[in-house]
């Protein structure tokens, strides 16, 4: 868990600098011609409604769009970048999956291959370490994931030192700031969180959470390529690490609203109502994920679905419908047991609530099963263990 921890670090403060998301401002159509095409204003506005397309999980239009762009920049890094980006997405709904790995790592490495050509004819040029830092980064983040820690580490590094070539270009700090957002945030909370990596995290600059977040803050409202990836990180940090809900939950109806086919931000805009207390809208949007996943929509699936009933398990429970319950929480271990999920929260919390309602049923050898698999597979020190060993030795199972 710490080395992965580590070499997250790296793929957070370099890898993430090249994200690109959509704008909503219409630009002039007028380009003037600038040094770098991602400077084009013209060329923003042209791809906006693919760059959309592509969040919104319409990847076929985007990237029948991206395919124009190759055709005019055939040379550029660009198409290659915006191709695998959709495919990361693809991924980020279920990390677990690795089905798109391969494709995934071979348009990073054309667009590699056509910045690196960019970089050799020009080493001043900012766009292609931009292009190669970004590249890089991404690559280091599918490899931690997979515990590839060699591969990890070697493109982590690549972009940490593409990322620092690529400073200097004043139009691109509005893009290059999420990088510097998310340093100085985990410089801090790394080894405020893992004592074990305080002297690893020592041979990076001090860094400031404050600014961190007043940084992620300033991209998610003015940068055109990075935007998105700053409001998906800012949800998160909000609700998890920040402890205010009610900001996650503006940001993630923000993006689900702007992107209702993305799966992710649906679940995570449910997951914020439930947080919140909005229990009919929660209901509602849970529903409608497990409507999605029963008619095969694309990119919902077993993590979502995990999500989605169990919100609607609690809720039929407060509600003293038990039955309904009790279905959704069975469901629940469906979906976790699907995704091979069975040390999450709401996997084990499930195992929780059904063996109690075994209980009270009378059914004490069903319950008793409910209640070791929880022991199986939470830690001990989990509130759900605890749980379970103290309901088990208070009702005498």
């Amino acid at each position: 868990m710490l080395k992965r921890v580590g070499l997250l670090v790296v793929m957070w403060f370099a890898g993430m600098v090249g994200v690109f998301a959509q704008a909503d401002t219409e630009d002039s159509l007028i380009s003037s011609s600038p040094k770098y095409l991602l400077l084009d204003k013209g060329l923003q506005f042209r791809i906006t409604t693919a760059i959309n397309s592509m969040y919104n999980f319409d990847f076929a239009t985007a990237e029948r769009d991206f395919a124009v762009l190759a055709h005019q920049y055939p040379n550029h890094p660009l198409p290659e970048f915006l191709v695998a980006l959709g495919y990361w997405w693809r991924i980020e709904v279920d990390v677990s999956n690795e089905k798109y790995d391969e494709i995934f790592v071979k348009y990073l490495d054309r667009a590699i291959e056509k910045a690196e050509a960019m970089f050799d004819a020009d080493e001043s040029n900012k766009e292609a370490a931009f292009f190669l830092a970004a590249s890089y980064g991404f690559q280091s983040r599918l490899y931690s994931e997979r515990k590839s820690w060699t591969k990890a580490a070697w493109a982590g590094r690549n972009a940490l030192k593409y990322m620092d070539l690529s400073r200097g270009e004043e139009e691109f700090n509005p893009e290059l700031l999420l990088g510097d957002a998310l340093f100085n945030y985990f410089s801090v909370w790394i080894p405020d969180n893992y004592p074990l990596l305080k002297p690893v995290m020592a041979l990076f600059p001090k860094g400031s959470k404050e600014l961190g977040l007043q940084q992620l803050e300033q991209v998610a409202n003015n940068a055109f390529y990075t935007r998105v990836e700053a409001q998906y990180f800012l949800f998160r940090l909000y609700a998890s690490e920040e402890k205010e809900p009610f900001k996650a939950l503006q940001i993630s109806e923000y993006l689900h609203h702007k992107f209702p086919n993305n799966p992710y931000f649906h679940r995570s805009y449910a997951r914020h109502l439930y947080t919140v207390g909005r229990w009919i809208e929660a209901v509602e949007e849970s529903e409608q994920i497990l409507e999605r996943i029963d008619s095969n929509t694309f990119g919902y699936e077993s993590n979502s679905g995990r999500y989605a009933a169990f919100y609607l398990a609690q809720f039929n429970e407060r509600m003293g419908n038990r039955e309904e319950a009790k279905r959704f929480y069975l469901r629940t271990l469906s979906f976790g047991e699907e995704s091979e999920s069975q040390e999450s929260g709401y996997y084990l919390y499930s195992l929780v609530q059904l063996g109690k309602m075994a209980s009270e049923d009378g059914q004490k050898d069903l319950a008793k099963d409910y209640f070791k698999k929880v022991k199986k597979y939470a830690k001990r020190k989990h509130p759900a263990h605890k749980e379970a060993r103290e309901f088990i030795k208070k009702n005498k199972l």
